[in-house]
């Protein structure tokens, strides 16, 4: 029948007007055509010519300004026309049997119109020319005419809600009149038009600065909700990488700043004397309403969820009156047509993924217990429509087997805590080894410390198998329990009825299985997360209960100090009888009154632990004042009495560990003052600077890497005092700047920067040190001992008052003092260029794939594959069988056909669950063991060239955050991958088989899919690394600040750091936001493409039933697998991704597995060396050439020498001449090329390298402590007697000490020895030496950090306790050698003068007699 407006009915003039012009229905309608027709004709022309400049004049984001009122409402009153426009063009259409136009084309004419309308809307508001929008409230007021006089027609003629025409009609006179009143809205705010004076608006100052691109809180709802404004990043990053630039920077509402504010001002409102703050209050109120959003989203999407098995039931189910001259349809008929029920299942998952998205982006998931009962709830009264009481009994599988889902995640939290604990305690053993790891090798302990970190890597692993067996149950259950509940139900669906369930009934039923058992899949994550999340808000509700420093009030003077009129200078600092307690140690320290006075050098010395540094620290409020007071005063030295300021001076302060950041050298030294040029190189020359920022890569530019590994400790020390000094402050404290310089360095210093700079300036300086030659340039001098001061004055009135102080003093300065400059060997580190070697487009790592699963064995690989190809094909049976059961309608006699078979494939889907989710857990374990193992035994037994050229922290991260993602995150990922990898195969093949046309449309789908994940994929690695690459300046910036606390806060540094620190905080954020984006930006594509997909399918089998294809119960078995793509779809891409990510853990463990090992074995049998050797000593060194690569020049060149059995031999020279390289080569450390050392008669080089090591001995210059015990520390092989070590710590002076720890020998040594001070930490090592009683002892520079009083005593004992052994001593100071019988100068690699020190003496001329007579 051909189609006309009115419709071609016989015996019928649909065209007359006899009864009325709005009489006619058929006239109605065409007059609701008018308002369509007058917009599309009135906008096109200005949508495609344009409407002139942008009038805006300031430069924004033009395409996101959104200023005009009721924007969001305007968007969604215009997505529900839309949908109404669907639901009126449906209805239309299904009237076609009466071939009548005018039934659907107005509802087409009007979906184009509201289309066109929001188009236009957009375009107007972005480019700010509100004086075109009257063409839109001219169309929603004609709109709204045309259809109340269509729906007062309606009514007339009683037609009433009983027809779906007049729902329809009735809804779009409401969105029409609303959207007329959003208009007038506008009008009224804006002024646009029929006002004298518009209103001028100014866009925001976010869309102001173009730094901003962050534009989520911006765009419009559609690109809001489709991530739209993503796309330039994300398709761009292909071509180009992301960089920090290209994010720019966050929204003034998402800074850390704004967002501290608000919740400190939440925080500090419920301060209350009896009642502590709450956190949790706190975070509610700041942060309250986002998080009720974004679960009102949640519960809308979930909600929208049981859309789903409804209009599954309804398709499988389900495969006219007259009124005014028109047809009209029930509403009820509308949602029986299967093709309508096809659409709206469409547009139902279109709206939950999109609500769904927004509440993840909004907050992460939140009121997860209240969705969660709601959607059980729900989810069990639907069953119970479908089927009855056996649907419930099904459901209550899921119900009762929750609690067993609770006690897991419950354990899955504690085990994950154990497992943190030991992998934090193998961390520290691992740094401390890494740390040490040239001590080690020396004495040949890597294997006995190796042993330990296997010992705690054991207990780990232990907990590891406990975390993977409840991983694996976690999994099963939830793989398990929609199979159990299916299992029961159906079978007591047998039972209780006469019949099977019918198809429609059996797979809504199924479908709303998945659906309840989503809340209990995410329970054990939930659970996790909220233990995580309480434990971590009580410790911070600790901490921010904790008592504070304050600002000072405490120390600062609140009462007067009295002062003699007649004195002379006054007092800048005063101490009141003060008791102060170290916060760290807990060891007392007393102080009596004294004073530093304005403007003088005082000077406090003393012996190793007497409380030199601690004075300082109390001086500075840094310890805990039990009683007394420190007051700080301001004052004009020419007046008195003086004034007394609220807060005391800024103090430059250098620490005896030297503080760096990472930062350049300048940025060290300026240290956020403004830089001065002639300042800051009157510093550098003051603290000899320049000749070591010479060698540097980039001059002062260049970076300090952690903790400033890459310099010296003598140049890390100098930039520290250099910061000091360039500093404008009245108070300058440095805590024994010398320790780590030579004698040189020490003097320059002294004469360039303290006595000239700092005096110049008339500066007061306070000045902790044990180099008591420099006491005749102090104004003032404080001794102290045990922790209480003994003496103070000046050098005369001490000379009078205490001569035996005075006379000690003077013996120890007249000493010959010359120092020589330490050897500076360390190398500059290389950068870790494992991101910039690596190809960043590169495609999935197959080959890191493959390495990582090879790790876990064959045989697992071989189980997990095999077990989950099993498993879905017998998920995948389950569901085929039921579909045949239910299609076949079959009576109960024949029931026992399937049923015994269906309850076979059910019993074998749950085994093999549990077997697949073991299978996986497991391989990740057995790959983490090897590969940790193997990774540790390689980096142990590396040569020392691998340590000076790969930076601590880039070994560290492979223990730490690379053995953390191998051990924990990748097993996870992989069989999260795997499941869903072959969930979405499993389910395009099901549906393929059932409905072969949908193959049709699988292509254009799988070329949407490839590319949506090929550019998500690039995108998310940039983002992820820029997340991962911000967030380590982040807690590289939190840990140095926690650790140079005293050096900040003596400064008043600590705003800066604050600021720093939140700068650093948006900058992480940014990259997180971006990355989250991105996976919402791919989540919203990938669920649409999963929408698409099911309605493809519905769509296909409708089609296919007309030709009877399938059964009805396979269309239901192919809608609920295309309703399982949706949710599985984007986890194939994001586990892609995550394990693509991940995948660079595995190759940085095993770009280091390459690593060569040094050669232990050696040609000679350990059998072949005595037990005694070496018994007498005797060195002979044969044309000794030495380099430390075989890339590198020779540090040692032709060297001979012979020591004699017990001789003492004195080795020294300058900065680089090769005499650590020689002191290594003792030890085979460094690669002799040529020549030979023999010891007592057996050339070393064909030792075993644990034989040679473990039979010498030597000190190092830096003291190195493990935490452990006293004795662990003198003795970790557990080879000495008591008696022994007590020796040896009598020899070393510590005896007294050691016996007043608690414990003795069992006494706790922290890590580092951090609760000894540097002095005594050295004389553990001097122990150390001495158990091992071997007849040849090394000492590399081993007294650099004590003071010369216990330097004397030491030289005294090592010549008497080694009277018969050799001693080589690497000298420090050159008095230290002056008794040895053999001196040896070395300069650029070979030796240069080699003779008796009396001889060398002899030699006026000679290097040795000139570095004696220097300091003479």
């Amino acid at each position: 029948m051909a189609l006309s407006f009115c419709g071609n009915d016989k015996g019928i003039n649909a065209y007359s007007v006899e009864e009325g012009v709005l009489n006619n229905g058929c006239f109605v309608d065409a007059l609701n055509l008018v308002p369509h027709v007058f917009l599309l004709f009135i906008t096109f022309p200005i949508l495609f010519i344009g409407w002139g400049s942008q009038s805006s004049k300031v430069q924004i984001h033009h395409n996101t300004w959104l200023h005009f009122p009721g924007h969001n409402l305007r968007w969604i009153l215009t997505f529900s026309l839309l949908f109404v426009h669907i639901c009126e063009f449906a209805e239309g259409i299904m009237m076609m049997d009466t071939d009548h136009l005018h039934l659907y084309m107005p509802a087409f004419m009007g979906f184009v119109a509201a289309t066109t309308s929001v188009v236009y809307y957009h375009n107007i508001e972005t480019s700010n020319f509100p004086k075109l929008l009257l063409v839109l409230f001219i169309y929603w007021v004609l709109a709204f005419i045309t259809k109340s006089i269509k729906l007062w027609k309606y009514a007339e003629y009683n037609v009433g809600p009983q027809h779906l025409r007049f729902c329809i009609t009735a809804l779009l006179v409401i969105l029409y009149g609303l959207l007329m009143a959003v208009e007038v809205n506008v009008i009224r705010v804006r002024k646009y038009v029929f006002f004298a004076n518009p209103q001028k608006v100014k866009p925001p100052e976010d869309l102001q600065d173009l730094g901003v691109r962050f534009l989520q809180p911006f765009v419009n709802l559609l690109s809001k909700a489709t991530y739209w404004w993503m796309n330039p990043l994300i398709i761009g990053a292909h071509k180009r990488p992301i960089e920090l630039k290209k994010i720019g920077k966050l929204p003034i509402a998402m800074r850390a700043l704004t967002n501290y504010l608000r919740l400190k001002d939440a925080y500090e409102d419920q301060r209350d004397p009896d009642l502590s703050p709450s956190i949790w209050r706190s975070m509610y109120r700041a942060f309250g309403r986002p998080i009720l959003l974004s679960s009102f989203f949640r519960c809308l999407a979930d909600v929208l969820g049981f859309a789903g098995p409804l209009c599954i039931s309804g398709i499988v189910k389900y495969l006219k009156e007259t009124y005014f001259g028109v047809h009209f349809m029930s509403s009820t008929k509308l949602l029986q047509n299967t093709s309508v029920l096809a659409v709206l299942l469409f547009l139902a998952l279109i709206l939950q993924r999109t609500f769904l998205q927004t509440s993840y982006y909004v907050t992460i998931e939140t009121g997860i217990n209240l969705r969660g009962a709601l959607l059980i709830v729900m989810g069990v009264i639907l069953l119970y429509c479908l089927l009855g009481w056996s649907a419930v009994v099904g459901a209550s599988v899921i119900v009762l087997l929750a609690p067993i889902q609770y006690l897991i995640a419950t354990k899955l939290a504690d085990t994950q805590k154990s497992t943190l604990e030991h992998s934090t305690e193998r961390l520290k053993r691992t740094t401390e080894i890494l740390k040490g790891i040239k001590l080690l090798k020396l004495y040949a302990w890597e294997n006995i410390f190796c042993d330990s970190v296997e010992d705690t890597r054991g207990k780990e692993l232990t907990s590891l198998k406990t975390f993977a067996l409840y991983t694996s149950m976690s999994i099963f259950m939830n793989a398990a329990i929609p199979i159990a509940a299916v299992l029961v139900t159906f079978v007591m669906h047998h039972f209780l009825n006469e019949t099977g369930p019918s198809p429609s009934e059996a797979f809504a039923a199924l479908a709303l299985f998945h659906i309840l058992v989503t809340p209990l899949f995410l329970l054990s994550t939930v659970v996790r997360f909220a233990v995580k999340a309480l434990v971590s808000v009580q410790k911070l509700g600790e901490f921010l209960q904790s008592d504070e420093i304050g600002d000072d009030s405490w120390r600062n003077g609140d009462m007067s100090v009295s002062l003699e009129g007649g004195k002379k200078h006054l007092g800048a600092v005063s101490l009141n009888d003060n008791t102060s307690v170290n916060r760290t140690t807990a060891h007392l320290i007393t102080f009596s009154t004294f004073s530093v006075c304005v403007g003088q050098l005082t000077m406090i010395v003393g012996q190793v632990g007497c409380g030199k540094s601690s004075l300082l620290l109390a001086m500075l409020g840094e310890m805990q004042t039990i009683e007394g007071r420190v007051c700080w005063s301001k004052s004009d030295p020419s007046s008195v009495p003086y004034i007394l300021i609220k807060n005391r001076n800024f103090v430059a302060y250098a620490a005896q560990k030297s503080w760096l950041l990472n930062a350049t050298v300048e940025d060290n030294i300026t240290f956020g003052s403004p830089f001065n040029k002639q300042r800051y190189k009157a510093v550098i020359d003051a603290c000899s600077l320049q000749p070591d920022i010479d060698l540097l890569p980039f001059g002062d530019q260049t970076e300090i890497g952690e903790r400033g590994i890459n310099l010296s400790g003598g140049q890390r020390q100098r930039i520290c005092v250099a910061r000091a000094l360039y500093q404008n402050t009245n108070i300058v404290f440095l805590d024994d700047p010398f320790s780590a310089l030579d004698i040189h360095l020490s003097d320059h210093l002294m004469q360039e920067g303290i006595l000239k700079f700092l005096q110049d300036d008339k500066r007061t300086v306070v000045l902790v040190t044990h180099k008591l030659q420099y006491l005749i340039h102090a104004d003032w001098i404080i001794a102290m001992k045990d922790g209480s001061v003994l003496r103070e004055g000046t050098l005369k009135d001490i000379q009078t008052h205490d001569v035996e102080l005075y006379d000690h003093w003077k013996t120890l300065m007249n000493r010959q003092d010359q120092e020589l400059e330490k050897v500076e060997e360390e190398e500059e580190e290389d950068d870790d260029n494992m991101s910039t070697t690596s190809n960043r487009r590169s495609k999935i790592p197959w080959k890191m794939c493959w390495r990582y699963l090879s790790s876990g064995g064959y045989l697992m690989v071989f189980l997990m594959v095999s077990s989950n190809l099993l498993k879905h094909s017998v998920i995948v049976a389950i569901d085929y069988w039921l579909a045949l059961w239910t299609s076949s309608k079959t009576n109960q006699s024949n029931d026992s056909y399937y049923l015994p078979v269906f309850i076979i494939l059910c019993a074998a889907g749950i085994f093999l669950c549990l077997f697949t989710s073991l299978s996986v857990e497991f391989l990740g374990l057995s790959a983490a063991t090897n590969l940790h193992h193997n990774l540790l035994n390689k980096i142990i037994h590396a040569p020392i060239r691998f340590f000076d050229i790969t930076p601590l922290g880039q070994i560290l991260n492979r223990f730490s955050a690379d053995t953390n993602i191998i051990d924990q995150h990748i097993p996870p990922t992989l069989e999260s991958l795997t499941r869903s990898t072959l969930l979405c195969l499993s389910a395009i093949g099901v549906i393929s088989s059932i409905t072969p046309a949908f193959l049709v449309a699988l292509v254009p789908l799988a070329v949407a899919f490839y590319f949506i994940q090929k550019y998500f994929r690039v995108a998310s690695k940039d983002l992820q690394d820029l997340d991962d690459s911000t967030q380590l300046p982040l807690l590289c910036h939190f840990s140095e600040t926690a650790e140079g606390l005293t050096t900040i806060r003596a400064f008043r540094h600590e705003a800066r750091f604050r600021q720093r620190m939140l700068e650093l905080t948006d900058t992480n954020n940014t990259a997180y936001l971006f990355l989250s984006a991105a996976n919402r930006w791919l989540e919203v594509r990938t669920d649409y493409l999963g929408a698409v997909i099911v309605l493809t399918v519905a769509g296909a089998s409708i089609w296919s039933l007309r030709y009877g294809l399938p059964c009805c119960g396979l269309v239901g078995l192919g809608l609920t697998y295309a309703l399982t793509v949706t949710n599985y779809l984007n986890w194939v891409v994001r586990n892609l991704a995550d394990l693509e990510v991940q995948m660079s853990a595995v190759k940085k463990v095993n770009s280091f597995l390459s690593t060569e090992c040094e050669n232990y074995e050696g040609s000679m049998d350990t059998s072949q060396v005595p037990e005694n050797w070496p018994q007498d000593g005797e060195i002979k060194i044969q044309d000794l050439c030495v380099r430390y690569d075989p890339m590198l020049k020779p540090v040692l060149k032709h060297v001979n020498a012979y020591i004699k059995p017990g001789q003492k031999v004195g080795i020294c020279g300058r900065t680089g001449s090769g005499k650590s390289s020689l002191s290594l080569a003792f030890f085979n450390m460094v690669d002799i090329f040529e020549g030979k050392i023999v010891i007592d008669g057996i050339d070393i080089c064909k030792l075993p390298l644990h034989t040679l090591r473990s039979r010498l001995s030597i000190i190092l210059q830096d003291p190195v402590l493990f935490s452990g015990s006293i004795r662990f520390n003198l003795d970790p092989e557990k080879t000495c007697t008591d008696d022994r070590l007590w020796e040896a710590l009598e020899i070393a002076q510590l005896k007294n000490m050691v016996k007043a720890l608690p414990g003795g020998l069992d006494a706790v040594v922290t890590e580092g020895g951090e609760n000894f001070s540097v002095g005594q930490r050295q004389l553990f090592c001097l122990a150390r030496a001495f158990v091992r009683k071997s007849s040849i002892l090394i000492m590399d520079e081993a007294t650099a950090s004590i003071d010369m009083a216990t330097e004397n005593i030491l030289q005294k004992v090592v010549m008497t306790a080694f009277a018969d052994r050799t001693v080589v001593t690497i000298a420090h100071r050159v008095h230290t050698i002056l008794t040895a019988d053999l001196v040896i100068v070395m300069k650029r690699g070979n030796i240069l003068e080699y003779d008796k020190p009396e001889t060398l003496l002899e030699q006026e001329d000679g290097m040795f007699a000139s570095f004696v007579k220097a300091d003479m």
